[in-house]
């Protein structure tokens, strides 16, 4: 099973009638499934909340359940704290996602190194993916198919014939300076 047509054998991909190319859920879808696993899981959430781990969620609705259960985690600890049981509010989502590395516009830890490491190492780019996962310790196909897919959807990243660039949404995202060369590049 694979969600990259490319992997598919020429023969196999044309025994297919229709082929169907798969988007990434879009903030509310993924709020409605949020509220939803909220339900199945037995505690309620506020729509605000569910709507910031939709957010979150990498356009992926596997994601978006798992950041569920994780905030529900960080709730039921609070509770027991406390000594009640309530609906999750926004801030307290908010707090768990910060807890969880995930940052306002879904981000990971990973993600902010990759753009970090183009900025502040390769100038902003360009930079093959083979330099940036040796520089990185991570896998190619880790980069390529887990990180890169999110940051050039949300604008954090262009994939040239050149190599990868950060753009100036990025470097204003995690507040660093896009060298000047990478600017003129990304003008052209």
């Amino acid at each position: 099973a694979t969600t990259r047509t490319a992997l598919l054998s020429g023969p196999l991909r044309d025994r297919f009638q229709i082929l169907e190319g798969i988007e990434f859920y879009g903030d509310d879808e993924l709020a409605a499934i949020v509220l939803r696993t909220s339900g199945l899981l037995g505690f309620a959430i506020s729509p605000e909340a569910a709507l910031e781990i939709g957010t979150r969620s990498r356009g992926t609705p596997r994601i978006a359940n798992r950041l569920t259960r994780r905030v529900r985690d960080f709730a039921q600890v609070a509770d027991e704290t406390r000594g009640e049981t309530r609906r999750i509010e926004i801030g307290e989502a908010s707090r768990a996602l910060k807890e969880l590395g995930i940052d306002e516009a879904g981000l990971d830890a990973l993600d902010r190194r990759m753009l970090t490491m183009i900025i502040e190492n390769f100038r902003g780019g360009p930079v093959g993916v083979d330099a940036l996962a040796a520089s990185l310790g991570e896998p190619r196909d880790t980069l390529e198919g887990v990180v890169e897919p999110f940051l050039l959807q949300r604008g954090f990243l262009l994939r040239t014939h050149r190599g990868r660039l950060a753009t100036a949404k990025a470097a204003r995202h995690l507040n660093l300076v896009l060298p000047a060369p990478a600017q003129a590049e990304l003008e052209l």
